[in-house]
């Protein structure tokens, strides 16, 4: 957390002069970040019948074993999570803004190229922190079990079917209690009450 601190107040002395230089330290301050939920302990119940890797027992690195950089493909379990989480807000943010005729290859911090969805990834980035609340609070207050994830032969980890439902009330819950939508008209997609 301190590189993050130290980045955003860099911010302030020295502005980046490019899209570029801005992105940088973003990405810098996104692998601080997740380095901070390292070593964070991972509650499992049922592995004597069902083991699990040891290193699922608490989590480990933002990155996948499967990707020269990145985290698709996630070889860990709360990565399988995040990434599910995210394709999600990244569908929901899809629907709306196309919904309300934005263009969603027009981007203004991401870019790409061959219809990438750059707009979609800049009006996801405020949403994130709240996915990253909903999935540190299910770390926190759940006990996993094995059958949670599915492992595949390669070493990639996916979510069970059920428990992808899971983390799609969780983030949904979350959003709605936490956050108002980003993206000029879009009205909240569940009218549920927040937990007091």
């Amino acid at each position: 957390m301190t590189r993050a601190y130290n980045d955003l107040s860099a911010l302030e002395l020295n502005p980046p002069q490019s899209i570029v230089d801005l992105r940088i330290i973003e990405a810098n301050s996104a692998a601080a970040y997740f380095r901070a939920w390292r070593d964070m302990p991972i509650k499992w119940r049922g592995t004597s019948r069902h083991p699990i890797p040891d290193d699922w027992r608490d989590v480990g690195p933002r990155t996948s074993a499967f990707a020269l950089a990145g985290n698709r493909n996630a070889s860990h379990p709360i990565n399988a999570m995040l990434n599910y989480a995210y394709a999600v807000l990244e569908s929901r943010m899809r629907i709306k803004a196309v919904s309300e005729g934005y263009d969603p290859t027009i981007g203004i911090m991401h870019e790409g190229g061959n219809g990438a969805s750059a707009f979609i990834f800049d009006i996801m980035e405020p949403e994130r922190s709240t996915i990253d609340l909903a999935m540190l609070t299910l770390i926190k207050s759940t006990m996993f079990q094995p059958g949670d994830f599915m492992l595949r032969k390669d070493g990639v980890v996916r979510l069970n079917p059920q428990f992808a439902r899971r983390i799609v009330l969780q983030s949904a819950l979350v959003r709605t209690c936490n956050q108002p939508p980003v993206v000029g008209r879009m009205e909240r997609a569940d009218k549920e009450p927040c937990p007091r």
